[in-house]
C-alpha cells in the first residue's frame, strides 16, 4: 500500500486548476539511526539551546533568528517580517513557465516527490498537463513552499503521473569552471581510449537497485541483531588496501592487465 501523502493542494496552469496530492519519492525509514546516551545510566541525553555567553538555558518564546553582518553582530528578524515575503500561497503550485528537460543539468536536482491527482474529477486536467510536458520535451517550473522554506520547483512527467523536484538555489551550486578550469585539454590516445572502452564494456550491466545496497547498514544491523542475542559482534571485514602511489606506472599496461583480469573473472562466473 503506497504511504499516505504529505502535502495535499491544487496543480495550476493558466485557468486549468485540478487537486493533487505528494509524497517523497525516498525514504529514509529503513535508515539505521541513533539516540545519544549517558553511558553511566543509559538515559538519552536531550538537546536544550543555551546563551553563548551566559550558558544559561533560553526558552523557546525568546529564539529569534539572526542575520550575521559582522563579527558577532546579528541583525533581528522576526517570524513576521520573514513570512511577509513569502508566496502568497503556499497550496498551489502555479507553473510559471517551461523549459526543455535536458536544459536543466542534475546538479541543481534536489529532493524528488511523487504527484498525483487527488480527485477523479480533477484527473483528466492532470493527465492533459503531464501528456503535453511528455510530448514537447518540457519540464514546468513553479515556485513551492517546502520544508518551511520556499523553493523553486521542476515538474517533469513519467509514467502516468509526475515527478516533483525541488530545485537548488543559484548560491548552492559552485561554478564547475574553478575546479575543471586547470585540467588540460589535451586529446587522449587513441589506443589508451579503446582499452577504457573495452573494459567499460566488460563491466556494463543493465540498472538494478541492487547497484546501490549499503553494506555499511547491514553490517550495522548484523551487530545489533548479535548484541540483542548476547553474541559476539561478527568479526570485522578486512580492509581493502589503498591503492599503492609514487610508483611510475604504464596506463596501458594497466589497462591490458585489468582487461584480461576482467575476462578471466567472467569466465569463472559462467
Amino acid at each position: 500500500m503506497a504511504p499516505r501523502s504529505f502535502w495535499k493542494g491544487y496543480l495550476k496552469l493558466s485557468l486549468v486548476t485540478c487537486p493533487v496530492a505528494m509524497t517523497p519519492a525516498i525514504t529514509e525509514r529503513e535508515k539505521v539511526r541513533f539516540h545519544t546516551l549517558n553511558r553511566a545510566t543509559g538515559n538519552r541525553v536531550q538537546s536544550r539551546y543555551v546563551d553563548a555567553e551566559t550558558e544559561k538555558p533560553v526558552d523557546e518564546d525568546d529564539e529569534v533568528k539572526g542575520y550575521e553582518r559582522g563579527d558577532n553582530e546579528f541583525v533581528m528578524l522576526e517570524d513576521e517580517e520573514i513570512a511577509s515575503v513569502a508566496l502568497e500561497s503556499t497550496r498551489t503550485i502555479d507553473i510559471e513557465l517551461f523549459t526543455p528537460r535536458d536544459s536543466i543539468e542534475w546538479v541543481w536536482y534536489d529532493r524528488p516527490h511523487y504527484l498525483v491527482p487527488d480527485d477523479p474529477v480533477g484527473e483528466e486536467a492532470f493527465s492533459v498537463i503531464r501528456d503535453a510536458m511528455a510530448a514537447t520535451g518540457m519540464v514546468g517550473i513553479s515556485r513551492l513552499v517546502l520544508y518551511r522554506r520556499e523553493r523553486a520547483v521542476m515538474l517533469a512527467p513519467r509514467d502516468r503521473g509526475i515527478v516533483l523536484w525541488t530545485l537548488r538555489y543559484g548560491e548552492q551550486v559552485r561554478d564547475p569552471e574553478l575546479y575543471f578550469g586547470d585540467i588540460k585539454t589535451e586529446k587522449v590516445d587513441s589506443k589508451l581510449l579503446s582499452l577504457v572502452t573495452t573494459l567499460i564494456e566488460e563491466r556494463s550491466k543493465p540498472w538494478s537497485p541492487e547497484m546501490v545496497t549499503d553494506p555499511v547498514q547491514d553490517r550495522l544491523l548484523d551487530i545489533i541483531a548479535s548484541k540483542k542475542k548476547g553474541k559476539r559482534p561478527p568479526a570485522k571485514p578486512k580492509r581493502v588496501p589503498e591503492p599503492a602511489t609514487g610508483n611510475v606506472v604504464s596506463i596501458m599496461d594497466a589497462l591490458r592487465r585489468s582487461i584480461a583480469s576482467e575476462e578471466r573473472r567472467k569466465g569463472r562466473d559462467r
